[in-house]
């Protein structure tokens, strides 16, 4: 999986298609059951990261939630992302996500909040809501992703503004994505999917070093 993860994209012959998702959901219909099958978003479904990050080795616990918040007009599956190190809860975050009629799943919102060793919050740095102080919903994940797609997946200036573009598609079952923002300049994520799983592991390929890897999975 790791070896995956280091395939360099510089070989890829592929033009890129930008794809600004602001306004770009208009006209369509959403649904809050997700079934793309490379985010699949049943409700129960837990995921548990082993994560790695600024030298510390944590535990990061994803949870599709049964809570459903309209946003725009769009029914959004609420879910619970929760970073522990040391055992202690330090950032908690709820991401909200939906489906078009055409399968591509779109991220329509995020409320974070970073936590000190004491339980208190010292930062909400991050949170966003389409629709809200300018912020727009983006596409988190394609209905057929094909290598050289490219997408914002957040828009609020200053704040959120994560891109991805799909580097890789390892039939049948891989997908490799590249991330960055202009927001962390110099900084650039690689991502696996696993069809009919979600993500399996994230890599940091240029910056500080960073990884997250699924150790459990249950549905």
């Amino acid at each position: 999986m790791k070896r995956l993860l280091l395939v360099s994209a510089g070989g890829l012959a592929a033009v890129v298609l930008a794809v600004t998702a602001s306004a770009q959901h208009q006209g369509r219909s959403f649904s809050a059951h997700v079934t793309n099958p490379w985010f699949p978003l049943e409700p129960g479904t837990r995921y548990v990261y082993k994560d790695r990050e600024s030298g510390l080795t944590g535990r990061d616990v994803v949870t599709v939630t049964h809570h459903v918040r309209v946003i725009q007009g769009a029914p959004s599956r609420a879910v619970h992302d929760n970073l522990f190190l040391h055992g202690k809860l330090r950032e908690r975050t709820i991401d909200y996500y939906t489906q078009d009629n055409r399968g591509t799943v779109w991220y329509f919102g995020e409320n974070t909040a970073e936590l000190d060793e004491h339980g208190h919050v010292t930062s909400r740095g991050g949170t966003w809501l389409a629709g809200k102080d300018g912020a727009k919903a983006g596409i988190f994940m394609p209905s057929r992703p094909r290598v050289g797609q490219s997408f914002r997946q957040e828009f609020l200036k200053g704040q959120a503004e994560d891109h991805f573009t799909v580097i890789a598609v390892f039939r049948p079952n891989g997908l490799l994505t590249k991330e960055w923002s202009p927001l962390e300049p110099g900084v650039i994520d690689h991502k696996m999917y696993t069809r009919g799983i979600g993500n399996v592991y994230e890599q940091t390929q240029k910056g500080p070093n960073e990884r997250a890897e699924l150790v459990a999975f249950r549905r």
